[in-house]
């Protein structure tokens, strides 16, 4: 497969929220404000993880050994996320981690990093990595935030940081000031 990162920004937003369709969640709505601060024309992917069909990982690794390039959803989000040079992790805290979507996503790169003729791995590392998240209390997301980080480190991705805002019910985020400061420049270059 040919190397498809371009050189123009391109932002991939994967929300991981299992919130029912038509809510819109405190960490969307934070991305939101992000991704609103990020110059005009710049293209933005979103997708919703939970409405994908994402098939449980099978871990072939010390058995086949390779993988099938990937078929459906997972071909959509593996295309996706080639095409991006900026891939930002739209997740609440779910259990101090990260929502099972997205854990199903990222156990999928162990397969694609393994599909003969797609290097994966070297094309991830020309892609930063950014996490919006949201929770009750910030040293509780921290183990997420953390796990997210060497996920990037593994792939050699530019760590672009977290946005983190003060979640809860409904709404809530829209009330911490500081987070939707920071989402004015969160995506912004450095």
């Amino acid at each position: 497969m040919p190397n498809t990162t371009p050189h123009s920004p391109h932002y991939l937003f994967l929300t991981t929220s299992t919130r029912e369709s038509g809510h819109l969640g405190n960490t969307e709505w934070l991305a939101q404000q992000a991704a609103a601060a990020l110059p005009a024309g710049t293209v933005q992917t979103w997708h919703h993880l939970a409405r994908m069909h994402l098939p449980p990982f099978v871990d072939l690794r010390h058995t086949v050994g390779t993988y099938p390039a990937p078929e459906g959803d997972l071909k959509t989000l593996l295309d996706a996320t080639l095409a991006a040079t900026h891939i930002v992790f739209v997740s609440p805290v779910y259990w101090f981690s990260i929502p099972s979507p997205l854990k199903t996503y990222l156990d999928h790169w162990s397969g694609w990093m393994r599909v003969p003729g797609l290097p994966f791995k070297e094309q991830m590392a020309a892609k930063s990595l950014q996490l919006i998240t949201t929770s009750g209390d910030r040293a509780k997301a921290q183990p997420m935030i953390d796990s997210v980080e060497l996920c990037a480190k593994f792939l050699s991705m530019p760590w672009g940081g977290a946005l983190w805002g003060k979640g809860g019910p409904p709404g809530a985020v829209q009330a911490d000031a500081e987070a939707v400061a920071q989402a004015a420049r969160f995506l912004l270059p450095k």
